[in-house]
């Protein structure tokens, strides 16, 4: 079994200046991909995969235009990076999305083997790591993710919040 990797922050929860600027700095261009989601009509969420210091695969939520229920931004982040290695594995990879990750973004995020998640803002609905479900971190698995939570947190709840308003 792989050891534990520590944690930035307990589930769900962010340390203040737990995150770096470079972590700030990826988590702008996932905003920017999730405007792109929002522009065609779909929640406004977006992922990218970085392995050492290069983005590997970028996405946006996309199940509504391509009918697929999987088609989360880190979904599509995921496939992108794994087509782009050529394996489906992506070890040692940070993944940054805006929103926490559901139940089944985490499963393959742990399938993929990434080695940390930086998300935005907590999703107290479907949040699978550590908000609702800590699917991330179970002891039941073989694989734990580090996670950093909060970066950008207040832009990314605004943009969806504003995504919410204009649909109702």
């Amino acid at each position: 079994m792989e050891p534990r990797p520590a944690l930035d922050a307990a589930p769900g929860r962010a340390i203040p200046n737990a995150a770096t600027d470079q972590d700030r700095r990826y988590l702008e261009r996932a905003l920017a991909l999730a405007e792109a989601a929002a522009r065609m009509g779909e929640v406004p969420v977006g992922a990218l995969v970085v392995l050492q210091g290069t983005v590997i695969g970028e996405g946006w939520n996309r199940p509504i235009s391509t009918v697929d229920p999987t088609a989360h931004a880190e979904m599509v982040a995921l496939r992108a990076a794994a087509a782009r290695l050529g394996n489906y594995r992506v070890t040692g990879a940070t993944l940054y999305v805006t929103l926490e990750p559901c139940a089944m973004c985490s499963g393959a995020i742990l399938h993929a083997r990434i080695a940390r998640v930086v998300y935005a803002t907590p999703d107290p609905r479907t949040g699978a790591a550590g908000s609702v479900f800590d699917v991330l971190n179970t002891t039941r698995l073989n694989h734990r993710v580090a996670i950093t939570a909060g970066v950008q947190a207040a832009v990314a709840a605004t943009q969806l919040q504003q995504f919410f308003k204009a649909r109702r």
